[in-house]
């Protein structure tokens, strides 16, 4: 997962639903999450004038701690982001609450970026970093239990539920590789098909589950079994339950990219949505727009997410520090 926040960030004071400017950065960064936190912190070290555009609906705002991430490992993902938002501030950066509802490329190829008040703000270049949202297998239970013990990333929390009972909740035959792969933090795996049919399983995947101990259940899960705010099992629609205290799911990912289409950026279809067409510093099909974190790619981790955002950022300063050094040749010509 990635990040959460309870901190109320600043709304904009000015232009609200005027429709009027409220200033010219030289990047806007749309996104406060590691990606956008990130990319804003090499951009006000580089002394840019920068503004992050926060929604605040962060991916993983059901989890109570982030891991995997070195010397943040077991933080709690809104103290996370709450210093990183004053780490960044401390650069002289902005940062206002706000969802970009609009944005739109002009003739000198820069960019006035709207929010839902109403108020525009000019960029020279844009970092976006709106991430993806997760959409639950609709099975009642799941999506209250997200997040606790109701699970989808082995590495993100795997060491926190060692040991347990776990069940696999199958949507597609690739739930197989999730199975497999949960089995390396237990022992006591139990691979329910739900919606998968046992003759979608290939003769290699039978053989693997086999191998590793994993239990197959066949038939659809009607509902997860709570007690006493704990997951205890999961109740097939023949009424059979099977004792359980951890579900791994597979979310579908729902990638938020309508800003980049907006945009006219390329888009790349993948087995888990479609996500902007970038080189490796992030830069989108678009001049001037990167996209970094889960903006850009599926499988961006917290740890990814920085590392993405900071290499948009110091690839962006030096492009913008070179156009300027040749428009100032330029004019010197003239």
């Amino acid at each position: 997962m990635t990040e959460t926040s309870t901190e109320t960030l600043p709304e904009t004071s000015t232009g609200a639903s005027t429709g009027t400017s409220a200033g010219t950065y030289e990047v806007v960064v749309v996104g406060g999450g590691t990606a956008g936190l990130s990319a804003a912190l090499v951009l006000g070290r580089a002394r840019r004038r920068t503004l992050v555009v926060d929604e605040g609906e962060p991916r993983n705002a059901p989890a109570a701690h982030l891991q995997g991430y070195l010397t943040r490992d077991g933080m709690p993902p809104a103290e996370f982001l709450a210093q990183g938002r004053r780490e960044v501030e401390g650069y002289g950066v902005e940062i206002v609450r706000g969802r970009v509802v609009d944005a739109v490329r002009d003739g000198a190829g820069e960019f006035d970026v709207t929010i839902g008040s109403g108020t525009t703000f000019h960029a020279r270049r844009v970092i976006v970093t709106t991430g993806l949202a997760d959409e639950m297998p609709p099975v009642p239970g799941v999506a209250e239990r997200f997040g606790r013990d109701v699970l989808h990333c082995p590495y993100c929390h795997g060491w926190e539920v060692r040991d347990q009972a776990f069940g696999v909740l199958a949507t597609t035959p690739l739930s197989v590789h999730q199975a497999l792969m949960v089995g390396q933090w237990s022992k006591d795996v139990t691979l329910f098909l739900h919606t998968v049919a046992e003759d979608e399983l290939s003769d290699e995947d039978l053989r693997r589950l086999a191998a590793a101990g994993v239990a197959v259940v066949p038939g659809e899960v009607a509902e997860l079994v709570v007690a006493e705010d704990r997951l205890t099992g999961v109740r097939l629609v023949d009424g059979s339950t099977h004792a359980r205290s951890v579900l791994f799911v597979a979310p579908r990912p729902v990638p938020r990219t309508g800003l980049l289409e907006r945009l006219g950026a390329e888009l790349r279809e993948t087995p888990f949505g479609s996500y902007p067409v970038t080189d490796p510093t992030g830069l989108t099909s678009v001049p001037g727009v990167w996209a970094a974190g889960n903006a850009a790619g599926f499988a961006e981790q917290v740890v990814n997410a920085a590392s993405g955002g900071y290499r948009a950022a110091a690839t962006l300063n030096g492009e913008l520090l070179f156009a300027d050094l040749d428009a100032s040749i330029t004019r010197g010509q003239g």
